[in-house]
């Protein structure tokens, strides 16, 4: 990708997020993130196709990079605790970013999503090493990934602590 689409797109993620931090969701503008970022409302349309598209792109280039950091390519997909520590690590790197997305009362997506990549990655793991035969399968994949994303939550709203 050039260096220029880059450089704008970044900028307008950026001035997303940092108005989010400001205003629910729905209150923000195309030109409001134009503003923020300096950029025409062109320029965001040139690569959005509106600010729903934005925050989807958004969303999802943040959870990949998360993911990325956190779980190295040939890592495999199974947590460990250096891995939970890396995500931690991470999410106190981009404390801001993470805030943001997550206490926005406008945006449960980027919730949702981060708990469906993990039921998915747990459901592998499940299927890869088996499960204690007392324990409901399903009722794991639905408790754990919500249970820890809560945690998450409160870790980060609470300056992690």
């Amino acid at each position: 990708m050039d260096k220029r689409i880059k450089k704008s797109k970044r900028a307008i993620e950026e001035a997303l997020i940092s108005l989010m931090a400001e205003n629910d969701f729905k209150d923000i503008t195309i030109h409001s993130i134009a503003e923020k970022a300096d950029v025409n409302r062109g320029t965001i349309y040139l690569h959005y196709e509106d600010k729903f598209d934005l925050l989807e792109q958004c969303i999802e280039g943040k959870i990949q990079k998360l993911l990325n950091f956190c779980l190295p390519e040939g890592s495999g997909s199974q947590p460990s605790k250096s891995s939970l520590l890396r995500i931690f690590h991470y999410l106190e790197e981009h404390s801001f970013i993470f805030h943001t997305l997550l206490t926005n009362k406008g945006v449960p997506t980027f919730r949702k999503k981060i708990v469906t990549v993990m039921k998915a990655g747990m459901k592998e793991q499940l299927e890869l090493n088996g499960v204690n035969q007392h324990i409901n399968k399903e009722i794991l994949i639905q408790f754990l990934p919500s249970a820890t994303i809560s945690v998450i939550e409160w870790w980060i709203i609470e300056s992690m602590p």
